[in-house]
């Protein structure tokens, strides 16, 4: 089983979304029993609160339900359980490693450097309200991280 953590700011928009696309790309591939997949922050301003309204919105405009979702903030523990740590933005990645103590194992990354768009951070619609942008974001990275985790081309279920 491979455990995937994904992380940003508040864990109310982009970690959220990319953890619901995340479950329901590995469920339309029949690949569930291989992935354990949850969200966490690196803040404490929003725990506990839901997924923000737009962002939930968004994924239920695709078929996808976040119900029951609160966030919640990443522990120094999350390091050691999780297989990856896989964070939206550099802001993001340099607070996981604040709170993991380092990353000597490597495997705190970000959404879109399983991509070809490397290096680039996941649009964060708390600034920007663009959450269609956002939605794109995840979808790719979401997919692309499939593929380079399971050789299993995940783009046809991105696009569904």
């Amino acid at each position: 089983m491979i455990r995937i953590l994904f992380v940003c700011h508040g864990n109310i928009c982009r970690s959220p979304m990319a953890e619901f696309v995340m479950k329901d790309m590995v469920q339309k591939l029949g690949l569930e029993h291989r992935y354990e997949i949850a969200s966490a922050a690196t803040s404490r301003e929003e725990i506990d609160n839901p997924v923000y309204p737009p962002a939930r919105r968004k994924l239920a405009e695709n078929g996808i339900s976040c119900e029951g979702h609160r966030a919640r903030l990443m522990t120094k523990a999350d390091y050691e359980y999780y297989d990856l740590i896989v964070c939206m933005d550099r802001a993001n990645l340099r607070n996981a490693q604040r709170i993991a103590g380092g990353d000597s194992e490597n495997k705190i990354v970000l959404l879109l450097d399983h991509t070809s768009r490397k290096g680039c951070e996941v649009a964060d619609p708390w600034y920007t309200g663009d959450f269609e942008a956002t939605w794109r974001d995840v979808a790719e990275g979401c997919s692309g991280l499939i593929e380079s985790l399971g050789g299993v081309k995940a783009h046809d279920v991105a696009d569904e």
